[in-house]
């Protein structure tokens, strides 16, 4: 059936092409110049160009290909987007939980290091508690040798005031020496161990001080490590840092993390080990110092009560001896008194014979003779002479005896003053006052 000069035929519809292989239509006007074609004014307003039914078929199955394509790249892309996002989601969730059981990791590694810096700085705080008491000590015992050597200097000075002969290097004075020098090297020991300390103690301190530090960074960075395990999606407190994904240059690696701590330790057990020691060795220097000073009081204070034992057992046989002359004394001033009492009675005698000669001198002429009253006389004044010169030669020995004794007399009182003098010094001075010798305990630095 034909409709304004245009035959309308049922034809199959055509198949689908896809719209990217359409031609590209080119709209024509038609022309009315065929048999049946009409014109006039009535048609004007319908002879423009318009699709063809073959083209208006291929329009809509174009867009219903297109509808449909749509459709199964839209299904196609949501399936993949949802794909994409739950395996998104999956990825995020697992690298979330591996990053906070390595955060969990971190903070036991980091526990365990804070851990042993904080034992380590503990025991070193500990020990060098310890070794300052042990320092206290050794300041005590270089004080309490003040006291001996005061002693021992005051002894010997004390003896430079004995008299001759007991102004002697006897074996009192060998020791006190012995003892001024033992306890002049026994200072300088002490203050060399005082110095010793002091730098022990500092190096306890430095290498506290690191630990400490290290500690410190331990602390903050678990707590740092800490807020960070406990983050979760749900937090309020998260947002972008997208400057933050990178490595610091100065950034240490676990290995280097880890030697850093363990270093600290090594040298803080290190420094630790030599504190230990050297309180060890204070110890021991205090114990030898204490019994080396007792031994040497002890051995001074033997020689001081021999000494002095010596000085008295003298002074008793100079008191003795001092008792014999002033008897003997006594003796020879009467000895001597008899001998010139003794003397005296011969001149009676003397007169009478040499008055007997003297008088027969006179005798006249012939009878001045020699007869045997003569000789008799005259032998009797020889012999009363010679027992005159006698009694004289014995009463100067007897007078130079008497001084002899006398000198000795003055000798012994002297030398018994002098023994009397040395004991008081010895015992009285020197021993009196080495009865102010420290005790053990104090010597050892423990008062």
């Amino acid at each position: 059936m034909a409709q304004a000069g245009v035959l309308l035929t049922k034809e199959p519809a055509p198949q689908a092409v896809p719209a990217s292989d359409l031609p590209v239509k080119v709209y024509e006007m038609a022309l009315n110049t065929g048999p049946d074609s009409s014109s006039g004014l009535a048609t004007a307003g319908f002879r423009t160009a318009k699709y063809l039914p073959a083209e208006w078929y291929q329009s809509n199955n174009d867009l219903y290909h297109k509808a449909s394509t749509g459709c199964e790249q839209g299904e196609r892309g949501r399936a993949e987007a949802k794909e994409l996002a739950e395996r998104a989601a999956a990825t995020a969730q697992r690298a979330q939980r591996d990053s906070t059981a390595s955060l969990g990791l971190r903070l036991r590694d980091i526990h365990f290091w804070k851990a042993e810096l904080q034992k380590e700085i503990e025991e070193l705080d500990a020990e060098t508690g310890l070794l300052a008491a042990q320092k206290l000590r050794l300041e005590r015992a270089l004080d309490a040798t003040e006291v001996p050597y005061a002693i021992a200097t005051d002894n010997l000075q004390c003896r430079e005031r004995r008299q001759p002969p007991d102004l002697v290097s006897d074996e009192v004075e060998r020791e006190l020496l012995k003892e001024a020098e033992l306890i002049r090297n026994i200072q300088e020991l002490l203050k060399r161990t005082l110095m010793q300390a002091g730098n022990q103690m500092r190096l306890n301190r430095d290498h506290k001080e690191i630990c400490e530090m290290d500690w410190s960074d331990k602390i903050e960075t678990y707590n740092i490590d800490d807020k960070c395990e406990r983050y979760s999606n749900q937090s309020t407190n998260i947002q972008f840092h997208p400057s933050s994904v990178k490595f610091e240059e100065s950034a240490s690696t676990p290995e280097t993390w880890a030697k850093f701590s363990h270093d600290n330790i090594y040298r803080a057990e290190r420094e630790k080990l030599a504190s230990i020691n050297l309180r060890a060795l204070i110890d021991n220097i205090l114990h030898d110092v204490s019994e080396d000073l007792r031994m040497q009081c002890a051995a001074v204070n033997e020689a001081f009560a021999k000494r002095c034992e010596e000085l008295d057992d003298a002074k008793h046989k100079l008191e003795h001896h001092l008792k014999k002359i002033l008897k003997e004394i006594g003796a020879q001033e009467a000895n001597i008194a008899a001998l010139k009492q003794a003397i005296k009675d011969e001149e009676a005698p003397m007169k009478v014979a040499q008055t007997r000669l003297y008088d027969r001198s006179f005798r006249p002429n012939v009878e001045l003779c020699r007869d045997e009253a003569q000789f008799r006389l005259t032998g009797e004044v020889e012999e009363l002479t010679e027992s005159i010169e006698s009694l004289k030669k014995k009463l100067l020995e007897s007078e130079q005896s008497l001084r002899n004794l006398e000198d000795t007399r003055m000798n012994l009182e002297k030398e018994i003053a002098v023994k009397t003098n040395s004991i008081f010094i010895d015992r009285q001075k020197c021993m009196a006052h080495r009865t102010l010798y420290p005790v053990v305990l104090k010597l050892a630095g423990y008062q």
